[in-house]
């Protein structure tokens, strides 16, 4: 081809999902393992189990409140990067580069590598091949996984509605067979009132809500977006919390509050109190398929912005390529698993100090939250004449509301992690000095059509 002829425009995203496909992504992130061991810390902060019902709705409340607000930026601008697309054009490539660098080295690919974790600890438990077993079925879910997400946005969306279908009926059976099964009368006595924890609850209860905010990284890829994007983000949200709330009633019917506050797995003690070793054998399957319905869509949403920050770096451009055939971001995809693989292989060596440094990144992720809910402001402020298919109710009050409660919650985890802290800082200065020896392009490019 001359030189001198203009060159073919590189692929970009285009609308090929459903809104049901994005209902389980948005599901599938939310509703993973934490919802069979954080319930028991809750009640252990909890007065009362009215205390402890009020702290699962108010949390489902907190959770729309900011969705509303994600839904009028994915709404303005869909496209595929998300939180980063939103930080760059508030703030600038270079700190939104900073949240992308957290995002792919530590919070996206780490979670990644926690939940095949626990996938490979289950299917160890039920096997029993050995010491190592664990460690090489979190290798085999993270190469499985990535597989099937670089064949395509097809094969991955089909796993993940599969996979949270399954996941959906296994916690439905347990609300079932708890609801009907236990007699009346049944749990332990309601130990003696006191004063809630309200703060510590709060962080428990948000940290299960957590991973809503994924679901605008496939915009671009939804079809009618600006329709679907708000529906999507709130009316999942509202699901999510109608099952947690039952859920945490069946808890509560079959073990009581004091004994759920005294369970380290409360699913599976509510489980074996009703049937016994099969009770128990039927919450590691739902476990497992609860985790890999978390890192499916994990590894789906994670991949587009390693494909977003790609396109604005031009040193990083090798990961900004979108694959029109498959629809998806395959190099991104690869980059993505090679370091999940990584982080597995490293828990193998220091489980202990690698899920700890997974924890510490909590204040990276809360500051970035915090920064996003400011960026609300600041794009309404910038572009005032662009058109917003959807604005958030109660403007500035919600917004303000989501903003406080992200502050809270970088306070409270600051306050948890305490010196360290200093891992997720750590991080960021890793991005710093990146930053010195890349440059993003002048004018970004979009990657959305």
């Amino acid at each position: 081809m001359d030189s001198s002829e203009p060159r073919p425009a590189a692929a970009l995203p285009r609308p090929t999902l459903r809104a049901r496909e994005a209902f389980a992504i948005t599901i599938g992130i939310v509703v993973g393992a934490g919802i069979f061991r954080t319930p028991s810390l809750v009640a252990g902060a909890s007065a009362s189990e009215a205390a402890m019902l009020a702290a699962w709705a108010f949390g489902g409340v907190l959770s729309i409140v900011g969705a509303l607000c994600y839904a009028e930026l994915a709404t303005t601008y869909p496209q595929a990067g998300g939180d980063y697309s939103y930080l760059r054009r508030a703030y600038g490539a270079r700190p939104a580069f900073l949240y992308a660098w957290a995002r792919l080295a530590v919070i996206q690919t780490g979670s990644v590598a926690v939940l095949t974790y626990v996938i490979g600890d289950y299917l160890a438990q039920l096997t029993g091949l050995g010491g190592w077993s664990s460690p090489a079925f979190a290798a085999a879910a993270v190469l499985l996984l990535t597989w099937l997400n670089w064949l395509g946005v097809r094969q991955g969306t089909r796993t993940q509605n599969w996979l949270t279908v399954i996941e959906i009926a296994g916690i439905c059976a347990i609300v079932a067979a708890a609801l009907l099964m236990t007699p009346a009368g049944a749990r332990p006595p309601a130990p003696p009132g006191g004063d809630s924890q309200f703060g510590l609850i709060l962080v428990f209860v948000l940290l299960t809500y957590g991973g809503w905010n994924e679901a605008v990284y496939v915009t671009a890829e939804v079809r009618d977006a600006r329709r679907w994007m708000p529906r999507i983000l709130c009316l999942s949200l509202i699901a999510i919390a109608a099952l947690y709330l039952l859920v945490n009633l069946a808890y509560l019917r079959v073990l009581g509050l004091q004994g759920m506050a005294d369970s380290e797995a409360v699913a599976a003690d509510a489980m074996r109190v009703l049937f016994g070793g099969s009770g128990a054998v039927f919450m590691s399957a739902l476990v497992v398929a609860a985790a890999l319905t978390s890192a499916n869509a994990t590894m789906i949403t994670g991949a587009r912005s390693v494909y977003a920050v790609g396109r604005d770096f031009p040193a990083l451009a090798f990961a900004g390529r979108w694959d029109e055939r498959s629809g998806s971001p395959r190099t991104a995809m690869l980059v993505q698993g090679g370091l999940a693989l990584l982080l597995v292989g490293l828990g193998a060596v220091a489980r202990d100090g690698f899920r700890t440094a997974v924890e510490y990144t909590a204040p990276v992720f809360w500051l970035f939250f915090l920064l996003v809910g400011v960026s609300l402001f600041v794009l309404r402020r910038r572009d005032p004449g662009l058109p917003r298919p959807f604005r958030v109710p109660l403007y500035p009050l919600l917004p303000l509301v989501f903003c406080a409660t992200s502050a809270y919650l970088l306070y409270s985890s600051l306050a948890y992690t305490g010196i360290g802290a200093l891992v997720g800082v750590g991080v960021l200065a890793a991005g710093g000095i990146v930053l010195l020896y890349i440059r993003p392009l002048s004018q970004p490019r979009e990657s959305s059509p």
